[in-house]
């Protein structure tokens, strides 16, 4: 989408300082233009937002989207590049793609029309257009031929062990390799994941990974977005990722989701294995955020990443419960324990309030900061209690009481080690208890994901 304007002042390629220069000259090399303007979205990950003046007048407006920092130089984003080179080139509408930066890491590509989200739907009638051409062009993207993928070094999964851990099996070797500590909770879900691998699938496509990322306009999808978990796998992979991007951005009702995809495709599809790797995709997110948390880059905000480690876990551990047909109960929350360190923290908060900030981004870090010290009051003030009650649930899984948190976590990684199923009830039982408890800690202080919940999925 362009537009013409009057040309603008020279913009200032150091305003965003000097670390960003490459990348905005990067911009206007590939675009072919003067950049006029250039907003940093206010997030975590490096994203400038640029409107760029061409030689006839016209103002494009693009994007540079950087590599994850706290990924440092092991990101993912000429892996995503490649991939929504190869969707453009076989007709799936995504955005643009101009370039790539080497240094600093990204690439540039047009800001496409529309808006995020089927809750901004204006009405059903729209909701459900969208959601529906949404599927339609999964369907699409799931049958193309999966030469162009191969042909920049995507691997074709091939065996059910293969189809069944997808892009997780990446994950949980960098896990096991990285991790300094044990983490039982990511341990069980793994071991989980592997003892139930679906043995009947043997379909391969290209599989969008992070699933359910798209803007619309006017009742119909505009843009596919963010491939940089794509890869070749087991197409219903997409169909379990929405179960995760359905606890930020509602899905509607993920039954008529998979019936909808059934009819796109002309055939049913085995709820089971979609049910799995809801459970498996999930996984995902602990996965990597557990190993920043251990030990967090600068560029960690702490807080989210805790959100998403502590929701992302406690979800496929109640779609395990619910396969399985047992029910889980809530766990007794803790008490407030009066700390001799309550005043710092309370005035902590209190400097935040004032805390003056300059521009859209600086806020988001402020506010970042702020629900950090917001976090580190309720452990000073339940932190405590939260403790004793789980060392009281562990000491009847464990059947000796831990004397510390590392104990605790040693036990039971030992535990889900020399598990071969019979205690998975057990585990999923102590384990729920004490996400919950954790979340509940950590509540006043989240931006999102508040008590999240997953759908369920009909299996008859």
């Amino acid at each position: 989408m362009c537009e013409r304007k009057e040309p603008a002042m020279v913009f200032d390629l150091d305003s965003h300082g000097p670390k960003w220069r490459a990348a905005l000259e990067r911009v206007e090399s590939s675009v072919g233009g003067r950049i006029v303007s250039v907003e940093r979205q206010a997030r975590w990950r490096p994203v400038f937002w640029c409107d760029v003046a061409r030689p006839d007048g016209e103002i494009l407006p693009v994007c540079f989207r950087g590599g994850r920092i706290e990924q440092g130089q092991e990101n993912t984003i000429r892996h995503e590049y490649a991939c929504f080179r190869a969707l453009e080139k076989n007709g799936i509408p995504v955005p643009r793609i101009y370039g790539y930066c080497e240094d600093p890491v990204g690439f540039v590509m047009q800001k496409s029309p529309g808006r995020h989200d089927l809750a901004t739907a204006e009405n059903s009638e729209e909701f459900e257009a969208v959601r529906d051409h949404f599927i339609e062009i999964l369907a699409e993207i799931h049958s193309l031929p999966t030469d162009d993928f191969e042909a920049f070094g995507l691997p074709r999964l091939t065996t059910p062990r293969e189809l069944a851990l997808g892009d997780s099996a990446t994950g949980i070797a960098r896990f096991f390799e990285r991790k300094t500590r044990p983490d039982p909770i990511i341990e069980f879900l793994i071991d989980w994941c592997e003892r139930n691998v679906p043995e009947n699938r043997d379909t391969c496509g290209f599989v969008t990974g992070d699933s359910g990322q798209f803007i619309f306009e006017k009742g119909r999808v505009t843009a596919m977005l963010d491939m940089e978990l794509g890869y070749l796998g087991d197409p219903l992979a997409d169909l379990g990722g929405l179960f995760s991007r359905d606890l930020t951005e509602k899905m509607g009702d993920l039954d008529v989701v998979v019936d909808r995809y059934e009819a796109a495709i002309g055939r049913s599809v085995d709820r089971h294995a979609v049910l799995y790797h809801a459970i498996r995709f999930a996984l995902t997110t602990p996965l990597g955020t557990g190993l920043a948390l251990a030990k967090p880059h600068v560029a960690v905000e702490y807080v989210q990443y805790l959100t998403w480690y502590l929701v992302y876990a406690r979800a496929p551990l109640e779609l395990i419960a619910y396969r399985e047909g047992f029910e889980l109960e809530n766990p007794v929350l803790p008490t407030e324990t009066v700390s001799p360190y309550a005043v710092a923290n309370d005035s902590l908060l209190e400097k935040f309030g004032a805390f003056q900030t300059e521009g859209d981004f600086q806020a988001y870090e402020a506010d970042s900061l702020r629900r950090l010290a917001v976090f580190v009051r309720q452990g000073d003030r339940y932190g405590a209690d939260l403790l004793a009650k789980d060392f009281d649930d562990a000491e009847k899984l464990l059947g000796a009481r831990p004397r510390t948190w590392q104990e605790r976590d040693q036990a039971l990684s030992d535990l889900v080690r020399d598990n071969r199923g019979e205690r998975d009830a057990e585990l999923i039982h102590y384990l729920v208890r004490r996400l919950t408890r954790e979340e509940w800690l950590l509540a006043p202080a989240q931006r999102d994901l508040v008590g999240a919940k997953m759908q369920t999925l009909r299996l008859d």
